[in-house]
């Protein structure tokens, strides 16, 4: 591409793909992709953004078209790689000036030169470090900063390669670069607050952003460039001047005003200050032993004394925060219980830890973030009374939650205590006693800072678990709280329900349990809608509880569900909606069939919510959680829901519809619960499985139940369902198996099974196509026991159920392979008998004992050379499944089953399925539960002797092991 007439072409083209009318854009998107690959369009492209006097828009493009190209073109095996010359033209023109003068377009620049030197620097490019060392000394202000920006970005990028080799490459940069990064950061620091001091504000905003990046730059030196950095003086006496730096800029942030962009900056450089140590400490523990102790202080002082009054900001007091988090609980300074086998290092870290956390330091930590960081704030308590489900949503952790203030002095009080427990206990008792007694309504603080200490309980629950008398404090006082129905109390009745629902699982008796059923019916009809939607919380985690008792909640249960739907209508956020819908469906799992004559006012609700919820594809999932437990609990009675039901399955597994993404993995287990509970089949519900074939295709984490799914349906109806669709299933299978994993190989051949047990006859022609690989597989010995064992289990059903199918199948495998028919069945009896220790399932062990004396009675003669391994497998058959009575010391078949009964179901166990049932019904007619293997044995070698005669038949068992034929003597005894 010649360079002076390409640059017109290539500057139009570019122009017309800004353009907004899609009839110039398109032509212009696709020109510009043709010319990727050819050599010197990225030269073209560098002339085109470099220029300044061309459109803006036009060199963005240019810029992002050529970034794309480093990734796509620059590394040497790439096809279309750019060649060694043109690329060597185009390193020397990106660091030729550092001039750019539109911020957006610089930034893409420095990005697109720290792509190239991950792959080049230092050693096809290594005038890049020095040049940017010596463009950010120059004076002219545009320059230098663009060449800082260039600097951090390289930095950035060359700090994050991991190998090995990369690793060493950027240890010997930063050993060599650290001291100039520290001499520029300082120099920028001291000139920004000098600039501040003068009032030069213009001035400072611009020294600002030159400390700010080059700190970036130092916080990878520092954090990724050394081995050990604790051995260099510079890396740690840079560490100490962050503390005095920090104390520098905080009180700098006290004299500038609120609204202010060099404040806005100044906080980002405070917090960039405390990444520093934060990363620092998280790569290298041990190399922060010396920084502990200051860290503490620094830390607690601003937080959690008078020092930060005025000076700290809220993201700042999180990362102090963060910062004594994870020096408390860091791993590497925890000795071992055994302190002869601790590290040197980590008990010195622990000793220095110890000191600092003294009674009163831990004391004062432990009030202040109770008394002072647990109080509700007056925006909360305000946006409480104004959107109480938008407090909600933030309380119970909303996007914005784990960066605020809030939780993260939870996180601290819980770490704090759980590691100084001994300690802290009873100082949160002490402030547990202080509140004993009647609160004034008029005295708010007094009802915040009981809320606060309440949630103190609640937070450390577990640690508390022996100093607690939960059960008598609930009967004695909290109980009684619940029932003050003042409005300034709200935030108490919510505090307690939610400190229940802590504590419902650590410690409280179940015979309490009513009781507090009593309470949660009362809140559920408070009139503050926080503290319903709290109680619903609590609801969710009593019910949820493994000591959970449904005989002590019936009593409550269709007031309790009327109540959590009512809650349901009422709330309009989305978030909460779902929150509701989620009690109401462990409601509903919990009590299961119970749930039968209270649902429906929420069954004639969740289609107009469906409707509603269009737009929000997380509420949708909640619905069909919801209708997963109601079709649980309704069983075969959910065919009532199918008008609604099957339309939102349908939806919810079409691939070929946007909300599948969402709703897939809930849709495929609401399709799966519904059939297993379907008294019969629909036409509606048969139509449905159109949508299998493209969820067969995607060969995703769904695949289990797809086949689930499948054999559902075959175990509902399957000459219907066979009937419709056992082509198309087939012709998926075989595309399936040439590309799966070895369990859903498996997964196939047991739907394959399923299909052979259910309708033997027309079965294994309907599944034709699949079992000549069935039948290679027996005899070429497949390696995976499971498989086999499936293979066997089919070929079993195949042979017992079918033998002039399995005529069929034997002359086409002979045809097939070349081989005598005779030759082929027996070394497919052989490899059985060889491998029948693969076959783990009783009810399979049996199948091929059954399956190979049905080969019996026989003159032929292979089937006479193996009849040693067909009586071998018959007698560990009747191993498997016969069991003596004691009372007449004889067998019996433990496999049969005569007649089919309603099991009886006890209060923790679930009722059986619409499936369960049918699955029983189809055992009855079974080979492997109605016929006797015992008998089986009998009849056949009876049969053999009278086909053979006395004098060759006991030639032919004289080829048996002495000690099997004892055996199987004893098992047939009383024939």
């Amino acid at each position: 591409m010649d360079l002076n007439s390409a640059s017109t072409i290539v500057l139009r083209v570019l122009t017309q793909a800004t353009s907004q009318d899609t009839a110039v854009l398109k032509p212009a998107e696709e020109q510009l992709k043709q010319w990727e690959t050819q050599p010197g369009f990225y030269s073209v492209l560098l002339n085109i953004f470099t220029n300044h006097t061309l459109d803006v828009n036009v060199r963005w493009l240019a810029v992002l078209y050529f970034k794309n190209g480093i990734d796509r073109y620059w590394r040497r095996v790439a096809p279309h790689a750019l060649s060694e010359e043109e690329k060597s033209t185009l390193r020397a023109g990106l660091i030729t000036n550092f001039n750019e003068p539109v911020n957006q377009i610089a930034t893409q620049i420095s990005v697109l030169i720290a792509k190239v030197a991950r792959v080049d620097c230092p050693r096809q490019w290594p005038e890049l470090i020095p040049t940017l060392l010596e463009s950010v000394k120059v004076q002219d202000d545009l320059r230098q900063h663009r060449a800082l920006l260039t600097f951090y970005h390289v930095t950035k990028t060359l700090a994050s390669k991991r190998l090995a080799a990369d690793r060493k490459l950027f240890y010997d940069l930063a050993s060599g670069i650290y001291s100039f990064a520290c001499s520029l950061w300082n120099h920028h620091t001291d000139t920004f607050l000098q600039q501040v001091c003068t009032g030069d504000e213009a001035a400072a905003t611009n020294s600002l952003e030159r400390t700010l990046l080059s700190l970036k730059v130092l916080r990878k030196l520092t954090v990724h460039g050394f081995v050990e950095p604790h051995r260099s003086v510079e890396v740690m006496g840079f560490l100490h001047a962050v503390f005095e730096r920090l104390k520098q800029f905080l009180e700098c942030s006290r004299n500038i005003g609120g609204e202010n962009i060099c404040r806005d900056r100044l906080e980002k450089t405070i917090i960039l200050f405390t990444k520093v140590l934060l990363d620092f400490l998280d790569q290298h523990p041990f190399s922060f032993t010396p920084l502990i102790q200051r860290s503490l202080e620094f830390a607690v002082s601003y937080v959690f004394t008078e020092a930060g009054e005025g000076v700290v900001f809220e993201r700042f007091i999180v990362q102090c925060m963060n910062l004594i988090k994870m020096i408390v609980k860091n791993y590497a300074y925890k000795p071992s219980k055994n302190i002869e086998d601790s590290s040197p290092e980590t008990l010195e870290a622990h000793k220095i830890k110890t000191a600092f956390f003294t009674y009163p330091t831990l004391m004062e930590i432990c009030r202040r973030l109770v008394t002072h960081y647990f109080l509700l704030t007056e925006e909360e308590l305000t946006m409480w009374e104004e959107d109480p489900e938008g407090f909600t949503v933030e309380e119970t952790g909303g996007d914005s939650w784990k960066y605020s203030l809030r939780p993260c002095t939870e996180v601290l009080f819980i770490d704090i205590f759980h590691e100084y427990n001994q300690t802290l206990t009873p100082v949160l008792l002490e402030m547990v006693h202080s509140l004993q007694g009647s609160t004034n309504m008029e005295d708010t603080s007094a009802i915040l800072i009981k809320d606060a200490v309440y949630n103190a309980v609640g937070l450390a629950a577990y640690e508390l678990f022996d100093s607690v008398d939960f059960d008598q404090w609930f009967k004695n006082q909290l109980l009684a709280e619940l029932q003050v129905s003042h409005n300034r109390y709200k935030p108490i009745r919510r505090r307690v329900i939610w400190l229940i629902g802590q504590w419902i699982s650590v410690k409280f008796k179940s015979d309490l349990r009513p009781m507090l059923y009593e309470a949660i019916r009362n809140l559920l009809q408070d009139q503050d809608l926080v503290v319903r939607i709290e109680t619903a919380t609590t609801l969710k985690l009593t019910v949820d509880d493994f000591e959970f008792r449904t005989d002590q909640f019936l009593p409550y249960l269709e007031s309790m569900f009327t109540l959590l739907f009512q809650l349901l209508q009422e709330v309009t956020e989305c978030d909460t909606k779902m929150h509701v819908l989620h009690v109401l469906s462990c409601v509903i799992e919990r009590v299961n069939m119970q749930i039968r004559p209270h649902v429906g006012c929420l069954v004639q609700y969740l289609p107009l919510l469906w409707k509603q919820s269009e737009e929000h594809n997380m509420l949708r999932c909640a619905i069909l959680t919801t209708l997963i437990h109601l079709v649980q609990g309704l069983g075969a009675d959910s065919k009532n829901l199918y008008p609604f039901l099957l339309p939102v399955i349908q939806l919810s597994t079409d691939v070929s519809q946007p909300p599948h993404v969402y709703l897939l993995e809930d849709g495929l287990e609401l399709w799966l619960v519904t059939l297993e509970n379907s008294p019969c089949l629909t036409p509606e519900l048969l139509r449905i499985f159109q949508n299998m074939s493209a969820l067969l295709e995607l060969s995703s984490e769904n695949l289990k139940n797809c086949f689930k799914i499948i054999n559902a349906y075959i175990f509902l109806s399957s000459s219907e369902f066979l009937q419709m669709y056992a082509t198309d299933l087939c012709r998926s299978f075989c595309e399936l198996l040439k590309d799966i994993t070895t369990e859903g190989q498996v997964q196939v051949l047991k739907v394959v099974e399923n299909v052979l047990k259910v309708n033997p006859i027309l079965g294994p022609q309907m599944f034709q196509p699949l079992l000549p690989s069935v039948f290679r597989g027996i005899i070429d010995g497949e390696r995976y026991p499971m498989v086999m064992s499936t293979y066997l289990g089919v070929m079993g059903r195949v042979l017992l159920q079918n033998t002039s199918f399995f005529s069929l199948l034997l002359s086409q495998m002979a045809c097939e392979l070349g081989q005598e028919l005779d030759q082929i069945l027996g070394n497919m009896i052989e490899m059985w008998v060889d491998r029948m220790d693969n076959i783990t399932q009783p009810e399979r062990r049996k199948l091929s004992a059954l399956a190979l004396l049905s080969l019996l009675p026989s003159v032929n003669s292979v089937i006479q050379d193996k009849f040693c391994g067909i009586i071998n497998i018959s007698v560990e058959g009747l191993h498997d499944v016969m069991t003596e009575d004691p009372e007449t010391g004889t067998y019996k078949d433990c496999m049969l089953m005569s007649h089919f009964e309603e099991p009886k179901v006890t209060e923790d166990e679930e009722p059986p399925t619409e499936q369960d049932k049918r699955k029983k019904m189809l055992a009855l007619k079974d080979p492997v539960h109605t016929v006797s293997l015992q008998q089986f044995v009998y009849e056949k070698l009876k049969a053999q002797q009278e086909l053979l005669g006395e004098q060759s038949f006991h030639a032919l068992m004289e080829t048996v092991d002495t000690e099997i034929v004892a055996q199987l003597q004893e098992f047939l005894q009383g024939f």
